[in-house]
């Protein structure tokens, strides 16, 4: 990348940020909303079901290594909702004398996540951004809703919080989006092609990124980690 591109890269990026507030703000709504009318609970944070939460933090956990099994870790869960990932790791062998961070920009969500979970492995933060550096970094359904935002703004926004993710991750990041081949979409939401997204990936991040596609999910998964 040229000294110049690499200027409109930052410029954009910064831009972005400034621009996220108002970006995000029908989507707190929306998570807000629903959290009101289904309570902490899968429906609350838009899954379909239990069943598919789950096999979601199936695939996730798969970016533990042998060290990462030891336990001694922190785990950072970015959009951490009501903290249900947290359930479905508390017992894990990772998280053995480990800690968890879960952020959210929604308050309601933080406020349900600290009211359910009193494990002292786990503290609940309200942010937009990523504000510690964590061992793995999980980013399960966070891009999913991106309401009337422009899909070329809202990858932009995508964009720029995975590398700020990424430069906070010291051994791993696992992420899912939707995608495109879907065959079923909703007005609302954002579909990423998912060889695309695999190639931003491994240009900007870990050239050995892996893909995982997991039928009849919607989404993909995506495994980055420090070589």
């Amino acid at each position: 990348m040229a000294a110049g591109d690499d200027f409109l890269k930052r410029t954009i990026g910064a831009d972005i940020m400034e621009r996220a507030p108002a970006l995000l703000t029908p989507v707190v709504m929306a998570y807000e909303r629903r959290l009101r009318r289904y309570g902490d609970t899968p429906r609350g944070v838009f899954w379909k079901n239990a069943e598919w939460q789950r096999r979601r933090y199936e695939i996730l956990v798969r970016i533990f290594d042998d060290v990462a099994l030891a336990g001694g870790i922190t785990v950072h869960d970015f959009g951490c909702g009501y903290g249900a990932l947290f359930d479905y790791i508390a017992d894990h062998p990772a998280m053995h004398m480990s800690r968890y961070v879960g952020t959210d920009m929604c308050e309601g969500m933080i406020e349900a996540a600290e009211k359910r979970i009193t494990d002292p492995r786990a503290t609940f933060q309200r942010h937009l951004w990523v504000t510690e550096a964590a061992d793995y970094t999980f980013v399960s359904g966070t891009f999913n809703m991106s309401m009337e935002a422009d899909d070329g703004i809202w990858w932009e926004y995508v964009e720029v919080s995975l590398e700020r993710l990424w430069k906070a991750t010291r051994r791993g990041m696992a992420f899912n989006l939707l995608s495109t081949s879907s065959p079923e979409k909703y007005d609302g939401l954002y579909y990423a092609a998912p060889e695309d997204v695999l190639e931003f990936v491994r240009k900007t991040m870990d050239p050995a990124a892996q893909l995982i596609v997991d039928p009849p999910m919607p989404d993909f998964t995506v495994f980055v980690r420090r070589r």
